[in-house]
Parts: C-alpha cells; sequence; structure tokens
C-alpha cells in the first residue's frame, strides 16, 4: 500500500506532499490538481518500471546515470510536447557561478513511500531532454540536491517499489456498437487517452477468460445494482469482434444499449477484477451515476478492493463519495495553495462533521465565508438585482457557498454555523431572513440580518413591475398581454381590500402567498395556458425592477454579504 506522495514542478503542481491510505479521495474544483496528482503516480510508476528495465538493482551508476523516456511512452499523461510536464513548461534556470552563467535543469520529482510489512520510500527525477524526450533517474541523496548529475550521489529503487502495480482508470466515455479485438498495449494506451468505450468489451472478455470467478462475481454485483444478467462476452474470429450483451426481462440487448450508469460500474468491476492487489487510479469512478449509486458502487469497490489487496486513490467531484471516504479512508482537499486532509481532526470533531456533512466543510474550507438564506429563490433575486445594479456582490453571489434553512428562526443556521467553526475556525457567514422579530448578531463571525418588508419579493413587488413582464414578447404559446394583467391586478387588490388585508404595494403583506401566486394563477388560467411563473420564476421580476426604484435596503444587504465574502480566508 501506498502511504505518501510528494510532488515537485509537474504540470501545475510546485509542490505537494500528501498522505495516501485505503482508501484516499482527491476532491476539489475543476483544475485544482486532482487528476495531476493521479498521472504523477503514474509516472513515477512509469519511472521506476523504466529505470528496472534498463539497470538491474545491483548495477553500479553511471557516470551520468539516467535513462531516456519518449513522450510517446506516457500514455496516462499525454501532452504535445515533454516541456507541458514541467510547472508553467519552466525547464532551464541561468545561475551565476564563478562569475560565469551557468545553465541548470528545472528537476521534476515525484517521491512515494509505501509499507505493509515494512516502510520504503522511492523517488524518481525527471530532467527535460527535448519536446519528445526526457530524462529519468532516482532521486538524489540529501546534501546532493545542488551538484551536477556528474558528481552527484542517487539513491536506489527499493525491491517494494518494483513490485508495485498501478492501473489508470478515466471515466466512462461514449460506447460505440461494435468493439474489436485489441492488444494489451493497445488497450493500456486508449485507457490513458481516456478512451475507455473502446475497450469496455476487451476488459470484459479478458477477465471472463482468465477469471471466471471474477467475472461471475462482476455479473452478479450488476443484477443486484440493476436487475439484469450479463451474458458471455464472445469472440466472433471472422469480424475480429467481441460481443457483449445482457438480459433484461426476456430481451436480450447490446451492451451499448445500456445506460451510462450501468456501463461506467461494468468499467469499474472489470477493472478492479484484472488488476487484483493493484494500485487503482480511479479518475472521477462517480462519473455518470445518480446519488444512491455513487453511494453503492464507492462502497462496493471499496470493499472488493481490500478483499483483493488492491489499493483505490480517486479523485472525485461527488459530495457522497466525499461523505462515504471520510469515514473508511482519507479526503484531500485541493484547496488553497496546498493540498491537505481534511479528516484529520480530533475525535469530536470528526463526529460534529460526520452528523453536519463532509461536503459542508469542504465548502465551508473552499470558499472561507458561507451565506444562509431561505430559499433558493432569495439567491435569484439578490442575483438579479446585484447585476442590475452593477454591484460588487454579483461576482461574490455567482458560485456561494450557500445554505438554505428554509425557516424563519435564526437558530438552525446558527448551529450550523458554530459547527463548522469548529473544523473552520477562520469562517465567517452572513445569515438573511424574512422579517422575524428574534434578535439578531449584526457583527461578529456570523451576521445576521432581515427584511424590514415582510419578504424579499415585497422589493421586487410593482405594479409597472409586474406590467413590463406582461409586456415582454412570450413564446408561439404565450403571448404577451398587459391588459388583462392589468385588469387580474385590479382583481386582486379589490380582493384583498374586501378580506382587510394590506395593499400588495406595501411592506406588510406576504405577497408571494397573498398577491403573486394567485394572480399569476389567474392570469394564465384566463389564458387558458399551464401556469408556468412560480415563485421560483420571481427572480424573472427583480431583473424587470429599474436601477433607481431598487431599494436603498437591498443595497445595504449587497454591501454587508461583500463585506463578509472579504473577510473570508482561505487555508494557506
Amino acid at each position: 500500500m501506498l502511504t505518501r506522495l510528494v510532488v515537485r514542478n509537474f504540470k501545475q503542481l510546485m509542490e505537494i506532499d500528501i498522505p495516501l491510505s485505503q482508501p484516499v479521495v482527491f476532491i476539489g474544483p475543476n483544475n485544482s490538481g486532482k487528476t495531476t496528482a493521479l498521472q504523477a503516480l503514474a509516472l513515477w510508476d512509469l519511472g521506476v518500471k523504466a529505470w528496472s528495465s534498463k539497470r538491474s538493482a545491483d548495477a553500479k551508476p553511471e557516470k551520468r546515470p539516467g535513462i531516456t523516456i519518449n513522450r510517446k511512452d506516457l500514455v496516462t499523461v499525454p501532452v504535445p510536447s515533454a516541456k507541458l510536464l514541467w510547472k508553467d513548461a519552466h525547464v532551464r534556470d541561468s545561475v551565476k557561478e564563478d562569475g560565469k552563467a551557468r545553465t541548470l535543469n528545472v528537476r521534476m520529482e515525484v517521491i512515494v513511500e509505501g509499507g505493509t510489512r515494512s516502510a520504503w520510500t522511492c523517488g524518481v527525477e525527471f530532467d527535460y531532454s527535448n519536446e519528445e524526450s526526457l530524462i529519468c533517474r532516482p532521486i538524489r541523496k540529501p546534501g546532493f540536491g545542488d551538484s551536477r548529475v556528474a558528481g552527484a550521489e542517487f539513491t536506489e529503487i527499493p525491491d517494494e517499489a518494483r513490485q508495485v502495480k498501478l492501473a489508470y482508470l478515466p471515466p466512462m466515455s461514449g460506447l460505440a456498437d461494435r468493439e474489436f479485438m485489441k492488444q494489451q498495449g493497445e488497450i493500456a494506451f486508449l485507457i490513458g487517452q481516456g478512451q475507455t468505450a473502446g475497450i469496455l468489451r476487451n476488459l470484459c472478455y479478458q477477465v471472463a477468460l482468465d477469471q471466471p470467478e471474477a467475472w461471475e462475481s462482476v455479473s452478479r454485483e450488476l443484477s443486484s445494482l440493476f436487475g439484469v444478467k450479463l451474458r458471455q462476452p464472445e469472440f466472433i474470429p471472422e469480424r475480429s469482434e467481441i460481443r457483449l450483451t445482457y438480459d433484461q426481462g426476456k430481451t436480450e440487448l447490446d451492451i451499448s444499449s445500456a445506460g451510462r450508469g450501468f456501463q461506467q460500474t461494468l468499467l469499474l468491476l472489470t477493472h478492479l477484477a484484472a488488476n487484483p492487489g493493484a494500485i487503482l487510479l480511479l479518475d472521477e469512478p462517480d462519473a455518470h451515476l445518480e446519488v444512491l449509486r455513487q453511494r453503492q458502487v464507492f462502497n462496493l469497490i471499496s470493499d472488493a478492493a481490500a478483499a483483493s489487496g488492491a489499493q483505490i486513490i480517486a479523485a472525485s467531484h461527488s459530495e457522497v463519495v466525499l461523505n462515504e471516504a471520510a469515514q473508511r479512508g482519507t479526503v484531500v482537499a485541493f484547496v488553497g495553495s496546498k493540498p491537505h486532509p481534511i479528516n484529520n481532526k480530533s475525535s469530536q470533531v470528526v463526529k460534529s462533521l460526520t452528523e453536519i456533512g463532509w461536503d459542508l466543510y469542504y465548502q465551508a474550507e473552499s470558499q472561507g465565508w458561507i451565506l444562509f438564506l431561505e430559499g433558493s429563490t432569495d439567491l435569484a433575486i439578490l442575483q438579479a438585482f446585484a447585476k442590475t445594479l452593477e454591484h460588487p456582490a454579483s461576482e461574490k453571489l455567482q458560485r456561494p457557498f450557500v445554505h438554505y434553512v428554509s425557516t424563519d428562526h435564526p437558530s438552525p443556521a446558527q448551529r450550523l454555523f458554530h459547527g463548522l467553526r469548529e473544523a473552520c475556525p477562520h469562517l465567517v457567514g452572513f445569515a438573511l431572513f424574512d422579517r422575524i422579530d428574534s434578535p439578531l448578531n449584526s457583527e461578529g463571525a456570523l451576521v445576521e440580518r432581515c427584511w424590514s418588508q415582510r419578504e424579499i419579493e415585497n422589493y421586487l413587488c410593482e405594479r409597472e413591475v409586474i406590467l413590463e413582464w406582461a409586456s415582454l414578447p412570450r413564446t408561439l404559446f404565450s403571448n404577451s398581454d398587459r391588459e388583462l394583467m392589468n385588469r387580474k391586478i385590479q382583481e386582486m387588490e379589490n380582493a384583498l381590500n374586501t378580506l382587510g388585508k394590506p395593499s400588495p404595494w406595501l411592506a406588510d403583506l406576504k405577497v408571494t402567498d397573498d398577491f403573486l401566486d394567485p394572480l399569476f394563477k389567474k392570469y394564465f388560467q384566463e389564458k387558458g395556458l399551464p401556469l408556468t411563473m412560480r415563485k421560483s420564476d420571481y427572480h424573472e421580476l427583480a431583473a424587470l425592477v429599474p436601477r433607481d426604484r431598487i431599494p436603498a435596503e437591498v443595497i445595504e444587504v449587497l454591501d454587508a454579504i461583500v463585506e463578509t465574502a472579504n473577510r473570508a480566508t482561505l487555508p494557506p
């Protein structure tokens, strides 16, 4: 099992140092380095294998040790130029030595630690040669970091590292209706290129042929998960084609007819079966799987890997996978300047975060601030107001860490905030409620505020705004009708007056329930059309409020959101 990974100067990773376990899951936003870390492990494995195949274990180092690796051999790290493997494509440095200029190679290093019975360390370093190749050798011994290659001393590759087997697997891509027999080298190449759909039948055929018991196990799991029966893969020599079908009820279907989640699960299980005892590098294993399946499949492959002596190192975006992995392995968050484990807290904090949800903690650490609202409609309306005003909050509200409390009482927001803050001490927050009588905190880590009017929709509820909405061009089946809307508004005003309720244009009416909802219902009924304007769509009205008609209180709230976001502190 691998226990630690150190990477320097590889692609967008300047330096990372992260623990590994069984299983370990890398999480983070797009382009944060998750897949790059998996590729660094694959590159390390290639370096170790290439060195071992050309240098026997007892061979003495040459004067200038190093072997050449061709760019085309990097099947799991495809790049058009070897230079792009280096951070910022920076491969040379120029320094002065005794008054003379000297050119130094910028070394790329990958160090892996592991051990089941005894611990071992194995580092590999790489120098840029040209666009088509790079030089690989064992990493230098301590104290020789600045030495020229000819005068440096290098470590040895441990036997344990030579025996490590890595198997990289990107997510499932589109499956063709036919697949031809492929050789092992071509299968590995296509996997590295991300063309997993082009080898699925080959992978299944190989497992069924070489490991019939493993294939039966895969078939049972697919039957349990999806209620189908996999048939034995067939090789058709006349066409050099592999055929794979399954029974759904009484119908035999080709595997290309299956859903993408079914295909993804089959790919994962057969890949695991084909690589017993390997280090499985899985890039987004949850791809194409709905939430329930994500949990089932992650736990299934984790259990199967543990039983076969394999280790799972995965990169994922899934909140479900994050929460599962936090309970049984290590979760490494690629946020801030350096990736770091997030489930290495005290037992009490772990218990608290398990109840809250590790996905919420990850978002708190990623953003540094949290916004509490009563519902998603509130966020959409705030975004619309901020856009009209060209307010700085528009940027802050694009992808905020927002949590909907669905209540007009502050205590749920307070409990969640303080629970998260136990693990993320620098977290700040802003909570916004409809008008309530509860005392609110106007300062501190969590700033609370409520609207002076009944609810946020009161700030967009104006006669001219609604009439403007009714005047907008609609689809073929819903043309504009300002006059009809004006009549319906008058009817609603009269009805509210008869019932002794406040005017819809004042602050005290709950306008969604008592005015806007019935108004649009009547409007669409009169037109003989299905209702397509509901509370979730009222942000369309907010976008029509003229800039000079947006109340000062809305601007104050947006200012407070920006101030909170600006106080946020991200991990070092």
